[in-house]
């Protein structure tokens, strides 16, 4: 697999939690081949062309600046924030990210292949399940949601193969 394909979210996946609260929560994979740390991943995948544009709407936006090097210590587990997320979690292949409103959630997770000459790279969102109205139902906000998530599954694979292309250089 050298393409970026939709997967089912892996057992462990530290957003996995929110698809089951009734969220929504994705996840995206491809491999790489040769070994990259869970830190290689994540500096690259924040420090992309395409995510620095990200940053730079959100430095513009919500006044939320960030750096390469925030980006570096970040990934060496060294800050809990970055840009306009904050970490929720973290494992040793993994680091979950939660915006600042609280509403998205983003992952990133390495696993080596059996044989160990290759890494496989996953990106995965999860949107938090609206909070039930008072007749018990969650409709706030769904409309806009399925109008959004066209662009958001081209836009992480983009930024999945982004960061792929990054570690191949």
């Amino acid at each position: 697999m050298f393409g970026i394909e939709r997967i089912e979210l892996p057992p462990d996946a530290l957003h996995a939690r929110y698809l089951r609260d009734g969220g929504y929560a994705d996840c995206y994979a491809t491999e790489i081949a040769r070994p990259v740390s869970h830190a290689q991943f994540v500096r690259a995948f924040y420090t992309t062309w395409l995510f620095k544009l990200e940053r730079w709407i959100l430095s513009w936006a919500v006044a939320r600046p960030s750096s390469d090097a925030e980006a570096a210590g970040l990934a060496v587990g060294e800050g809990e924030t970055f840009a306009a997320w904050s970490v929720e979690a973290r494992a040793p292949d993994q680091l979950l990210m939660c915006d600042f409103q609280g509403r998205t959630r983003s992952w990133l997770m390495v696993s080596a292949t059996a044989d160990g000459m290759r890494t496989r790279l996953l990106f995965g969102s999860a949107v938090v399940a609206p909070a039930a109205g008072t007749d018990g139902r969650r409709t706030a906000g769904s409309w806009v949601f399925r109008i959004l998530l066209g662009f958001h599954k081209l836009y992480s694979i983009a930024l999945l193969r982004s960061a792929r292309s990054a570690l191949l250089r």
